[in-house]
């Protein structure tokens, strides 16, 4: 396959990917109560955290016995067989039960009292924010290892450990997001949550980058991965909350503003290495970021729902 049609077809993988996480949020909003939202879709990123490490597990054999194109065989025909059970198995409404406020809407997503809305524009910067790192250990981890840290193919087995610690840090963040709000409320429970994350994640970034020790290193950058994951279910739950019966459609701007911020971080990686000769060079604006994060979390009130303002 030559490079042109190869980004088409990667261009359209991705279009068809982006709905994944808005509907699966969805489904969270229609089949849970509420004050459970954050920790289901910890749930949902853990499983996300788990099929990525597994993976490679599961590719490399196909593709050394028989051929690279012999795995987009097998994972699209899996996903062909999962989609068709899937459309027979699932119902949009918990049968027996009454339908919830949030389950269906047949309104338009009210984008004049999103963009106008300081939480919500705090809550899109900041996801631009932390996924401008979080791309980094999907694009560029383990080019750091290897060039920045001088890990070895043999030693690189270790570079699994952030993606184990990220998994539970979904999980853990999510349970510890929707206990928080019990006891706090909506709008303190949620910040709480973000802004300390974010803040640790920053700190472990900078720490990281003066460390010299390749397992330090590791352990350090580990800790960043797991900050970010552990406060990322908070922010879906955030936009279960001010989204309600437009869960999905928040979900989805939030995620574009997320892949905003990765898409540049991806290119901003390579250019600042490139520019300054140093691998370490990327952490300072990455540790900026993630300092602006979690101030902008501050500004995010999760108490106030999307409508209610539209309506007001």
């Amino acid at each position: 396959m030559s490079f042109y049609p190869l980004l088409v077809t990667r261009f359209l993988f991705g279009a068809g990917e982006a709905g994944a996480f808005p509907n699966a949020s969805i489904v969270v909003a229609r089949w849970f109560p509420s004050h459970r939202g954050a920790m289901l879709c910890g749930t949902m990123l853990a499983a996300a955290q788990i099929g990525g490490a597994a993976s490679p597990l599961l590719v490399v054999p196909i593709q050394v016995h028989f051929g690279w194109r012999m795995s987009f065989f097998v994972f699209g025909a899996i996903g062909i067989v999962w989609a068709g059970a899937w459309y027979v198995w699932y119902r949009d409404t918990p049968p027996g039960s009454p339908e919830r406020p949030q389950a269906r809407s047949h309104h338009s997503f009210p984008w004049h009292a999103a963009l106008h809305s300081p939480s919500t524009l705090a809550l899109l910067v900041t996801a631009a924010c932390y996924v401008y790192v979080f791309n980094f250990f999907q694009t560029w981890f383990h080019t750091f290892l290897v060039r920045g840290r001088g890990f070895g193919e043999g030693s690189l087995w270790l570079s699994a450990f952030p993606y184990v610690v990220a998994a539970c840090a979904n999980l853990a963040g999510g349970a510890a997001s929707d206990w928080l709000v019990q006891k706090l409320g909506r709008k303190n429970g949620r910040r709480s949550v973000g802004a300390t994350a974010l803040g640790i994640a920053g700190i472990f970034t900078l720490a990281a980058m003066l460390t010299r020790g390749p397992i330090l290193t590791m352990l350090y950058l580990a800790v960043v991965y797991g900050a970010i994951t552990f406060q990322q279910s908070g922010v879906f739950g955030v936009c279960l909350d001010i989204g309600r019966a437009r869960t999905g459609a928040m979900v989805g701007l939030m995620n574009t503003a997320g892949q905003i911020g990765g898409f540049v971080g991806s290119v901003a990686y390579g250019h600042l290495v490139e520019y300054f000769g140093n691998y370490d060079a990327p952490f300072l604006p990455m540790a900026a970021l993630l300092f602006l994060g979690a101030l902008l979390w501050l500004k995010v009130d999760a108490s106030k729902e999307l409508m209610a303002h539209h309506r007001s």
